[in-house]
């Protein structure tokens, strides 16, 4: 990929930043991985977060949930460090997270709620007094 379509980027710097945009172009441009980044870029944000019909909240709200479900936990911060950006509040987030729960079980909405915390804290938008699971030595 010689260079990121201009959707992409003004999405991904409207989402993630553009330090984030930088490195996801340079990873499509060589070395192991690179299709797979360049996959990323084309479809899934040129084409499909650009689509109209739903707007950047709503699809962080079911990305979100998506990778709750998944037990991703560190594409999950990527997406809320975009959640928050297209609008979620920390608030929504935990609830999200809890809502999830009933269907995808308590593990997963565990891992979740950590790598949420984590980004919440890097973000400033919690204190380190919201303690999570494994800081409590529960798991």
């Amino acid at each position: 990929m010689k260079e990121m379509p201009a959707p992409a980027r003004e999405l991904l710097n409207a989402m993630l930043g553009e330090p984030f945009a930088r490195g996801l172009e340079a990873a499509a441009r060589q070395g192991f991985g690179a299709p797979l980044a360049e996959i990323a870029i084309r479809y899934a944000f040129t084409d499909v977060w650009n689509r109209p019909g739903l707007g950047r909240r709503e699809r962080s709200i079911m990305t979100l949930g998506m990778l709750v479900a998944l037990g991703l936990p560190n594409e999950l911060k990527n997406h809320v460090r975009a959640g928050l950006a297209n609008g979620l509040t920390p608030q929504e987030i935990e609830e999200l997270i809890v809502h999830a729960s009933v269907y995808v079980g308590l593990p997963r909405a565990g891992e979740a709620m950590q790598a949420a915390t984590a980004v919440l804290r890097e973000q400033g938008l919690i204190d380190g007094g919201n303690r999570t699971a494994a800081e409590r030595g529960l798991l």
